[in-house]
């Protein structure tokens, strides 16, 4: 027995390989598992009392692909042959499998011993590959069954004959389909497919996957067969499939502006492929699986949406010494879009939530955002009447605070302005218990100076959420002057409890997020003034890899809410305040126009009244007229990626931000940073930290101070450092943080 698979022959002479890793709770390919793996198809392959083999799990999953903290972890001293080589090994060990190592005529000839897949749960990712380079593939009938190649979502291609099987049982153009969007199969489609050959209950997959190795004194992959034809004949140089190569491209670039590699790699991999013999594709898809992991693309994805996400889930930012807490009963104050949005995810965690607000009318309409959300997930097979009727059992909407004295904690979503935030956090403390933690969701409003409204600072924090809750996964934790790491520590459950991906950052004015998420907007209407063209501006944007352009963006956040957030500051800050050119945009705008935003129907964009498609207000132009001569689309991305960066860097120096990591993971997460930079902190390191120091430089010199570099960046550029080193997922953490 090896150390992760377990190998047993019963008395048919059928080899039984069940994986199961140690101290894991899902199984993936491990430098072990591939050892183990090669060694137990050797041990098939060269005992002649072994007539063939299944391959299952003894997890609830099968295998979910690759662990990317070994793909994101390469040794620097590899030379390039030596790299490919160790990249090419699972991709050898599956085919032996296939093949048996037998010369090509004979194989044909004589096939090889049978392997079957008894599929038992999701096999993604490398799972999947293992799956189908089986001969014959069982798969369990739980609707939970995913079958699939996510390598894509962190800019790579399944490396291990992923795109070269799955064309040839499926045809090139649902291969390309799957594989570019990393959406996985459910059972009964990839059984319509001919992906898998049989279904059965869980329990029976094994039984079912050994009843076909024992009838079968021998097999053959379709591909190995002489005279195989992709399905419908359609081959790589059929002219369909030319077709299908050229609308898969453009619709590919569509989506991705050309900034994921991975996307144009795969559409390689199945061209290339399409027009070689098998073995050589596998050995085309490993030159393009490790370009991809040699870029910088895929590796800082790796690190920020898999590897950082991953540890800051599990608790890395959680102080020790305190004993886990379950939130069982929430306090909810103000039920407007965020406070219903809190309570909804809440209640679906299993809490009990009282949802307070002035009037029981209003209370209640935060309530029907919950049941609005279980209708649709009842008209769509997602949630059962039963579960969907015990979560708004669990919402208890009211307008009196003495219904809040049994709540485990207390989250305020109420109006940003001070004086409301004061009354309802001076009425809750009366009555709730003397332990309760109190926590704001404001966006923009100082934790330190709302504690003073609660008598007990060291557990007053902040939990701010991103709008809509249920859907947006980042919670930012703002830890007040005299908040203390038992309150810390209390947040982080809750957010655990809820399943959302938390950072931690300190007190300031817009915190992290909505601080260096302003820049962007901000950066879109200076340029709007200055007179460039807003279509230029909004298509930058995307291009540059944001989700939308910052005119959409301002439209959604509501222009109105950015002056009176303006306003608030310049009072707060009085002498202090930096004018920004954005300023006088906004006031035009709301003052002067009554142009809000989505809200009223009238900002940057018209909506139509009957539902429309939305388009750019010609109005821009006639108040903010054209300049004569307009920026370069590098130049206009250049000043929105740079003005974000610059905000994320001053953050760091000041001891916002208490680690880079959380850096990326807030930005990414938060306000939809580019994800194939990995995060400004990871775009910045890309780029060279003395080649941004030096564009920041000059956009500084071109359109204002705004792009300075701070201290910080220039004192790395002067002495060739990088936010992150080779194997150090956390990154730089500020001096005073260290």
């Amino acid at each position: 027995m090896t150390e992760t698979i377990r190998y047993e022959v019963d008395g048919d002479g059928i080899a039984l390989l069940t994986i199961d890793l140690p101290n894991a709770s899902m199984n993936v390919f491990n430098a072990q598992l591939i050892e183990d793996l090669e060694t137990c198809v050797d041990k098939v392959l060269a005992d002649d009392a072994v007539k063939g083999a299944v391959i299952t799990s003894g997890k609830d999953a099968f295998l979910a692909g690759a662990d990317l903290n070994m793909l994101g972890s390469q040794d620097a001293n590899q030379t390039p042959e030596q790299a490919f080589e160790g990249a090419f090994r699972l991709n050898k060990i599956l085919r032996r499998m296939e093949t048996g190592d037998k010369d090509r005529k004979i194989l044909m000839k004589e096939g090889t011993k049978p392997f079957a897949a008894a599929v038992n749960g999701l096999a993604l990712g490398g799972g999947f590959e293992l799956v189908l380079a089986c001969h014959y593939r069982v798969i369990s009938d739980t609707p939970k069954m995913q079958l699939g190649f996510p390598e894509v979502m962190v800019g790579l291609l399944p490396g291990a004959g992923g795109t070269q099987r799955l064309p040839r049982l499926t045809g090139i153009q649902a291969a390309a389909q799957a594989i570019t969007t990393g959406k996985p199969y459910n059972g009964q489609i990839a059984m319509g497919l001919g992906i898998v050959q049989e279904m059965a209950p869980t329990d029976q997959v094994v039984e079912k996957a050994k009843a076909w190795v024992k009838k079968s004194p021998s097999a053959l992959a379709p591909w190995d067969k002489k005279g195989f034809k992709y399905p419908g004949g359609a081959g790589a140089m059929n002219p369909a499939s030319v077709q299908t190569f050229v609308g898969a491209n453009a619709m590919a670039q569509k989506q991705t502006q050309h900034n994921y590699p991975a996307v144009e790699a795969i559409l390689s991999c199945l061209y290339e492929g399409g027009i070689v013999d098998f073995d050589t594709a596998i050995r085309i898809e490993s030159k393009y699986f490790m370009k991809l992991l040699s870029g910088p693309v895929a590796p800082n994805m790796i690190r920020s949406l898999f590897i950082n996400k991953q540890a800051v889930e599990k608790g890395s930012l959680r102080p020790q010494g305190f004993e886990r807490k379950q939130v069982k009963r929430l306090g909810m104050l103000g039920a407007g879009l965020m406070g219903a949005g809190v309570a909804y995810v809440s209640a679906k965690a299993g809490m009990e939530v009282v949802l307070l607000d002035r009037e029981m009318a209003a209370a209640e309409k935060g309530k029907d955002y919950s049941r609005n959300l279980v209708k649709k997930g009842m008209e769509r097979g997602k949630v059962t009447q039963e579960k969907g009727d015990a979560l708004l059992e669990r919402i208890i909407p009211t307008d009196n605070y003495d219904d809040l004295k049994d709540c485990d904690l207390i989250i305020e979503a109420v109006f940003e302005a001070e004086d409301i935030k004061k009354d309802v956090t001076e009425k809750t403390e009366a009555v709730i218990g003397k332990d309760v933690v109190f926590a704001s969701n404001t966006s923009t409003l100082p934790i330190t100076g709302l504690a003073k409204n609660f008598t007990r600072p060291h557990q007053f924090i902040g939990i701010h959420f991103f709008s809509p809750v249920d859907k947006m996964p980042l919670v930012e934790i703002i830890m007040g002057e005299k908040t203390d790491d038992e309150t810390l520590a209390l947040a982080l459950d809750y957010v655990s409890q809820i399943k959302k991906t938390p950072i931690v950052v300190n007190d300031s004015r817009g915190f992290y997020t909505s601080r260096c998420f302003g820049t962007y907007v901000t950066e879109g209407y200076a340029m709007v003034k200055e007179g460039v063209n807003p279509a230029l501006i909004e298509n930058a944007g995307k291009m540059a890899g944001m989700p939308v352009g910052p005119l959409a963006v301002g439209d959604e956040v509501a222009l109105d809410l950015s002056y009176k957030v303006g306003m608030a500051t310049k009072k707060a800050l009085g002498d202090a305040y930096v004018e920004s050119p954005a300023d006088g945009f906004v006031e035009k705008m709301v003052v002067e126009l009554e142009r809000f935003g989505r809200k009223n129907g009238k900002g940057n964009y018209v909506y139509p009244e009957d539902g429309g498609r939305k388009y750019l207000w010609p109005g821009l132009q006639e108040h903010f007229p054209l300049a004569d001569e307009q920026p370069s689309l590098a130049e206009v991305q250049s000043r929105m990626m740079v003005r974000q960066a610059i905000e994320c860097a001053r953050c760091f120096e000041e001891g916002v931000l208490r680690d880079t990591a959380s850096g990326d993971i807030g930005a990414i997460f938060g306000w939809g940073f580019a994800p194939f930079t990995g995060g400004p902190f990871s775009y910045m390191d890309t780029m060279g930290i003395h080649e941004f120091v030096m564009e920041a430089d000059r956009l500084a010199q071109k359109y204002g101070p705004r792009f300075t570099p701070p201290q910080l960046l220039r004192d790395m550029a002067a002495n060739g450092e990088t936010f992150y080193t080779k194997g150090d997922s956390r990154g730089k953490i500020p001096a005073k943080a260290a």
